[in-house]
């Protein structure tokens, strides 16, 4: 039998179960606690935020958020739409910045039928990929292999945020923020 040593999955063995339980909607309750770090939430804008998935498909796979609760794409505002597509610019910018991948997928789980964990808050998911990186662990052995800790990945996402010209940054702790102008009818 082959081995895989993921020295870092031992804050999760041995975490404790009650701290880190989540009592509604996840995507509404993390961006409400102190620590943005702790919570993985790396860039927030006026109405939507960025955060590492805890259970990543690849380094860096971030999703981004709108604020709101929402399970319809279809009954997000103008105003929502528009700072939910600039923030995942800038993400892209911040994983080109951060991580340097080769492509990316992105995509959208709509619906309870769609499979995602999560239906009735939208989130987009932005999962970097590498030449390669893709072998026979989740093809045949039904196993992903995470190459890096994501406290390690949010450090360089943290960075790769920060690079960015909208960029304002208060801490390592904290998310980098972005506030996008309003849309011009021109552009």
């Amino acid at each position: 039998m082959e081995q895989i040593f993921a020295p870092w999955r031992i804050e999760w063995v041995e975490r404790d179960p009650a701290e880190k339980q989540i009592d509604g909607c996840p995507f509404c309750v993390l961006p409400e606690r102190e620590n943005d770090r702790d919570n993985l939430i790396v860039a927030r804008s006026e109405r939507s935020f960025a955060i590492l998935n805890n259970y990543p498909y690849n380094p860096g796979h971030l999703m981004v958020i709108p604020d709101r609760h929402v399970g319809e794409y279809e009954t997000l505002t103008e105003a929502e739409l528009l700072d939910h597509a600039r923030l995942k610019q800038v993400a892209i910018r911040a994983l080109d910045e951060g991580l340097g991948p080769n492509g990316l997928n992105t995509g959208m789980n709509l619906g309870d039928g769609a499979g995602g964990s999560i239906s009735d808050h939208i989130h987009t998911h932005l999962v970097p990929r590498w030449h390669g990186d893709t072998n026979f662990m989740p093809v045949i052995g039904d196993t992903s292999v995470i190459v890096e800790a994501v406290t390690e990945t949010y450090d360089r996402l943290h960075a790769g945020f920060a690079a960015q010209p909208e960029a304002t940054v208060e801490s390592d702790d904290r998310a980098v923020r972005f506030t996008f102008d309003a849309i011009d009818a021109g552009e």
